[in-house]
């Protein structure tokens, strides 16, 4: 059972959560009996080896996979038993997705790429304030071709922030990147988390990251190993790896 180490309102809760996958006879445990609650405004970082479940853990909490078993709940509305249409609705209205590849349409640019989702939120935030937020007003009007892999990835975040989503899912968001642009991007994430008071869950196979966090989750096999409360976050700027 993971103890909530704030006195934030819950914003997913998770009871007996497990998920298994099956190919023909073959069944892998991708997430057994998972416990979890995660606070409004928390920085968690999901922390672990390959295979260890954080990628599935983090698709349910997005609603975009579902568990073989247990309860999600956010804010009190069950996701577990949610029709495709509700889970369309709470992905668009609620979650903003950060992944370890861009995702980018090349042919178009960076306020052009901001401004697709724009469409199917009821509030956005003004374009440029999205892109101003990841530090890439000069870069606007240029493509991603013309754009480092770092600066392609805060236009990613752009998109994911100018919904105003009240919870931001990185999967190995500096995965692909070197160490001084990796910063950057966790400089992006750290910000957001603090002036927006969105929740943060990054996922990490680098220990170092965790120094960020309020929360670090292990994962191994497919359960919680341990949680881990850091009395201090650490800015990225004081991370080494």
């Amino acid at each position: 059972m993971d103890t909530a180490a704030t006195a934030r309102p819950t914003l997913f809760r998770a009871r007996g959560l497990s998920k298994v996958y099956r190919t023909g006879e073959v069944a892998v445990v991708a997430l057994h009996d998972i416990d979890l609650d995660i606070g409004a405004g928390e920085f968690i970082v999901l922390l672990g080896p390959s295979g260890s479940g954080k990628s599935t853990l983090l698709n349910i909490l997005g609603g975009l996979d579902a568990p073989s078993a247990g309860d999600v709940e956010f804010r009190e509305h069950r996701l577990t038993g949610a029709s495709d249409a509700e889970l369309t609705a709470y992905r668009r209205e609620h979650v903003g997705f950060v992944f370890q590849f861009y995702n980018l349409i090349p042919s178009l640019t960076v306020r052009e790429n901001v401004a697709l989702v724009t469409d199917i939120v009821q509030d956005p935030m003004p374009i440029d304030e999205a892109i101003d937020r990841v530090g890439l007003t000069p870069r606007r009007d240029h493509f991603p071709a013309q754009l480092s892999g770092g600066e392609q990835q805060r236009v990613a975040i752009a998109r994911a922030i100018v919904k105003r989503p009240e919870v931001l899912l990185c999967d190995e968001p500096t995965g692909a990147l070197d160490y001084r642009t990796g910063k950057l991007v966790l400089e992006v994430i750290a910000r957001i988390n603090a002036e927006l008071g969105t929740t943060a869950v990054v996922i990490t196979h680098n220990a170092a990251i965790a120094g960020m966090a309020d929360r670090v989750i292990h994962l191994g096999d497919g359960t919680i190993q341990r949680i881990d409360i850091n009395p201090h976050r650490l800015s990225p700027s004081e991370l080494s790896w």
